[in-house]
């Protein structure tokens, strides 16, 4: 099932950046309109502009000391197994479904227990889930798009001089490169969770972590309450593509790439955004590169190699060689080693929100591509989203660099409506990809197209955004706002089909050396009390409603933190 999340950010006060008499090129400062303070000036060259941040711990320190995925006991494997079938199954499907497992756990399930524990003691670098996790991934033939991608929408920009498209992608490609380049000198700020963030997310914790030996510090912050999350995933974020292959595709990163990728009609540019050194080039020079791009008046790409990243994975495969016998190679280098993907999009979204779901998760296929690590997706009216490739990584590391981007638009943008793009001439600096098609290959998009047409049209989505409650109104009761929203699905479908449904539920396992996630069940005996009791010709009472949910909320509660903290089935 496509997902979305929506940041709902608070905007920090109104922020104009205002280039200043007598500090040159590559200085700026800021004022905020909501306080009469200065933002402090900046040089490109300084730690300030280059850095998202600098921590004081290094940004990898906890990943050698993380905990490993504990691998659960069978008998708890079954038992949970049968737990999630009580609630789907009838009593005789249930009675064949218990022998089953029975048989199951006192023959080959022993063998098979035995053969992973011996797996997993054979690789303690990693966890014995990840291998085959990306296994999945990456050998599932199916298209990316619609049945992985996901997509994260950034809240509207309505401070006054950061609108416009061309300085809105300005200011979010400057934040991304000094994530980036933080990532890449470990000074990242490690990714932690905090459960009682008064007590441990201190300067005093970060001093004392910071001197423990990388061998013991996530044990330090366990004593804390604090729990590091793995961050192996951070280094497939950037510069990095899913390539096609037959079979199982392959991630490739190209570390030393310092281009960046712009999508516009279908065409493809690339720019260089970093010098020989690493270091970000001026938020003016990049500003001319970006301008010159959105102002580019080439007509829209009649067939657009960009539809091959919607197709069946062996089929795009097989295009891929095609393309590279046809003498595309070099460009294709090109474009998978960007650093990431910036799509100009000419969709007008306002508050649509059935139009904002389907642009940014799968648009019209000829201006995306969705093999790579991320894109982020800006509309004619300046709405943005990060759309990405779920095969790399799961939702801790992108949403690490999502919020971290946001807080740093939020307080030091880079250019506003003010600011003029550097005295360059960018059609020596920007390059279009150009890319030679065969008869077979354009016969290849066309029929690309209309498959990705009948897969997007089917796709039908609508929004309730109740008005009365909401995630504050739960809390406060007591309640878990994720609990009733599955409950809500649950009892949705009860009223309409009389049936319980089995549903899945990702939970990170980000706590564990090389986690990535683990299933929660939702359709549980407590959320099928429910339903019944809601379908009855005498409806209960409020406090035997309420009664009904708080058990569906504490079920739900352990069952994620079950899988949060590892065992599986």
């Amino acid at each position: 099932m496509a997902k979305m999340l929506t940041a709902h950010g608070r905007h920090l006060g109104r922020c104009v950046v205002q280039q200043t008499a007598g500090l040159g090129r590559g200085a700026a400062m800021c004022r905020l309109h909501s306080s009469p303070v200065w933002c402090s000036t900046f040089d490109v060259k300084s730690d300030d502009y280059q850095y998202i941040h600098k921590s004081k711990i290094p940004t990898m320190h906890f990943q050698k000391s993380l905990l490993r995925l504990p691998i659960p006991a069978l008998d708890k494997t079954c038992e949970r197994y049968l737990r999630s079938q009580k609630v789907i199954l009838s009593s005789e499907e249930y009675q064949r479904t218990e022998k089953f497992v029975t048989q199951f756990k006192e023959g080959i399930g022993a063998t098979l227990q035995f053969q992973l524990k011996d797996i997993d003691k054979a690789n303690k670098h990693t966890s014995y889930i990840c291998g085959p996790w990306f296994d999945m991934y990456l050998s599932d033939r199916v298209p990316v798009v619609l049945n992985y991608n996901p997509f994260l929408a950034f809240h509207p920009e309505e401070r006054p001089g950061l609108s416009d498209p061309v300085i809105r992608v300005t200011n979010t490609l400057v934040s991304s490169l000094r994530f980036m380049r933080s990532l890449r000198d470990s000074v990242l700020e490690p990714v932690v969770y905090h459960l009682n963030p008064a007590k441990s997310d201190t300067p005093m914790f970060r001093k004392i972590v910071r001197w423990t030996p990388s061998a013991i510090s996530s044990y330090a912050a366990y004593a804390q309450k604090a729990f590091p999350l793995d961050m192996s995933q951070f280094g497939n974020m950037f510069n990095s593509t899913r390539i096609p292959k037959l079979g199982k595709d392959v991630l490739r990163t190209y570390p030393k790439a310092r281009h960046m990728l712009i999508m516009k009609n279908g065409h493809f540019y690339v720019f260089d955004v970093l010098d020989k050194d690493g270091n970000i080039l001026s938020p003016e020079h990049i500003h001319a590169c970006v301008s010159y791009i959105y102002n580019d008046q080439t007509p829209p790409a009649k067939r657009s190699i960009a539809i091959f990243t919607t197709e069946n994975r062996d089929t795009w495969a097989k295009c891929r060689d095609e393309l590279v016998e046809a003498g595309n190679e070099a460009a294709l280098d090109v474009l998978d080693a960007a650093a990431f993907n910036i799509v100009f999009d000419e969709a007008i979204l306002g508050d649509d929100p059935i139009k904002t779901y389907h642009t940014f998760l799968h648009g019209d296929g000829n201006n995306r591509w969705f093999d790579k690590s991320f894109s982020l997706i800006c509309t004619a009216d300046s709405q943005l989203a990060l759309n990405f490739e779920h095969g790399w990584g799961d939702g801790v590391a992108v949403m690490n660099y999502f919020t971290e981007i946001t807080k740093d638009l939020a307080n030091r943008p880079s250019i506003n409506s003010d600011s003029r793009p550097a005295p360059i001439d960018a059609s020596k600096l920007v390059r279009r990809l150009e890319f030679t098609l065969t008869p077979s290959l354009e016969a290849a998009i066309d029929k690309a197209h209309q498959s990705y047409e009948a897969n997007t049209s089917a796709l039908k989505c609508d929004v309730l955004e109740p008005q009365f409650f909401g995630k504050k109104l739960c809390k406060k009761n007591k309640l878990s706002p994720d609990a009733l929203m599955q409950l809500g699905l649950q009892a949705a479908y009860y009223l309409q089909n009389g049936e319980t449904v089995p549903t899945y539920e990702s939970c990170s396992t980000a706590a564990f050396k090389h986690g990535r996630t683990e299933t929660v069940r939702p359709a549980t005996l407590e959320t099928q009390a429910f339903c019944k009791a809601i379908t009855q010709a005498q409806l209960p009472s409020h406090s035997e409603l309420k009664k009904l949910m708080m058990e569906c909320s504490k079920m739900h509660g352990n069952l994620t933190k079950e899988a949060a903290m590892g065992p599986r089935f």
